[in-house]
């Protein structure tokens, strides 16, 4: 069975690999390109440091996630097809398999148009509107709905309503489930999303953290998942070939708040909540650093870091952007093993 999800891993790889430069140019000819924007947060004030280290990135396609999304969706179908037409019992943890399925996929594609929605309005609305993207009490409601309808198929349909914590135990929450899988939804969706800053970073750290996930669930032979896994890596790993230092392509919003949501989903599925932290521990750093600094401009009215998130901070540090983004793919693959430690504990 681990050579079908190498084979899938192998087709979508190739598949998005010969799609990529032809996609790149007609991205171009779209002009669906990152715009120099005057640089401000997320509450409307001017980032100096951002754009010193970040202008020379403008004119580059952000269309990545477009790609992956569609070619991932498509390998993934004709996969389970395959499963179908050849009469293969496709084995779940679950009562039900079109459920699985459904949550997964619509969770990275809900999120992906919602990050289509805000790349549009970055590029092609925001001397209209006055604000780049979507503000963040609109994006923020928008995620906040889509997580509690997944949360409640999670709850509803794939009957998911505890936290196994290693050494304590297993614990029930009932309806309060609901809150604490809609609160990973969003954490992860929007700190994909702030790591998305250097060339590289999220797209590499994604691919180490997958990886981790996919050996979980190739354990508990859980083929819906693990067959989505393989689709979805295959993308990133081609996607990444053209997104390392000196990038020439993007995920932009719709890939960054997909692969976080779907990223978190797939450890809800996985029954492994208390692992996603770990896995995904350079998305928390990021995330964390960000919303800490958001915090203190807004409550203190003063800094707490000199810059934020902690890529950012790093280069302002002196230090360059393949260095940072290396040494914390490094970090990334010690987390996953770390995570998979704790995952496999009893």
């Amino acid at each position: 069975m681990t050579s079908v999800y190498l084979f899938a891993l192998i087709v979508s790889f190739i598949f998005n690999f010969f799609l990529i430069i032809p996609f790149i140019n007609y991205l171009y000819k779209l002009k669906f390109q990152r715009v120099e924007q005057g640089y401000k947060d997320v509450l409307n004030k001017p980032t100096p440091i951002f754009e010193k280290f970040n202008k020379h990135k403008t004119g580059i396609p952000i269309g990545g996630g477009i790609l992956i999304l569609a070619t991932t969706t498509l390998v993934f179908f004709f996969f389970i097809f395959m499963y179908w037409l050849f009469k293969q019992k496709i084995l779940t943890n679950y009562p039900s398999i079109a459920s699985e399925i459904k949550i997964i996929l619509f969770t990275f594609l809900s999120f992906g148009f919602l990050g289509l929605f805000d790349d549009f309005q970055k590029i092609f609305g925001w001397k209209k509107t006055g604000f780049f993207g979507l503000k963040m009490s609109q994006k923020f409601l928008i995620e906040f709905v889509l997580s509690i309808i997944i949360s409640w198929m999670l709850f509803n349909e794939l009957k998911i309503d505890i936290v196994n914590i290693p050494f304590f135990g297993v614990f029930e929450l009932g309806y309060f489930y609901l809150i604490f899988a809609s609160f990973i939804i969003i954490a992860f969706a929007n700190a994909v999303n702030i790591t998305d800053g250097l060339d590289g970073l999220a797209s590499g750290i994604m691919a180490f953290s997958l990886i981790g996930f996919w050996v979980v669930a190739r354990s508990i032979l859980d083929v819906p998942t693990s067959l989505f896994i393989a689709a979805w890596l295959g993308g990133i790993l081609a996607f990444l070939y053209f997104n390392i230092y000196p990038a020439r392509i993007m995920l932009g919003d719709t890939g960054a708040l997909s692969f976080g949501a779907t990223f978190a989903v797939i450890g809800l599925i996985l029954g492994k909540a208390f692992s996603l932290p770990i896995i995904g521990g350079i998305f928390v750093i990021e995330a964390a650093s960000s919303l800490i600094q958001i915090l203190g401009k807004k409550f203190l009215k003063k800094k707490i870091f000199p810059v934020a998130p902690f890529h950012l901070y790093l280069q302002y540090k002196g230090w360059e952007e393949p260095k940072i983004v290396m040494r914390l793919w490094l970090i990334s693959i010690i987390l996953v093993f770390f995570g998979l430690m704790i995952a496999f504990m009893k």
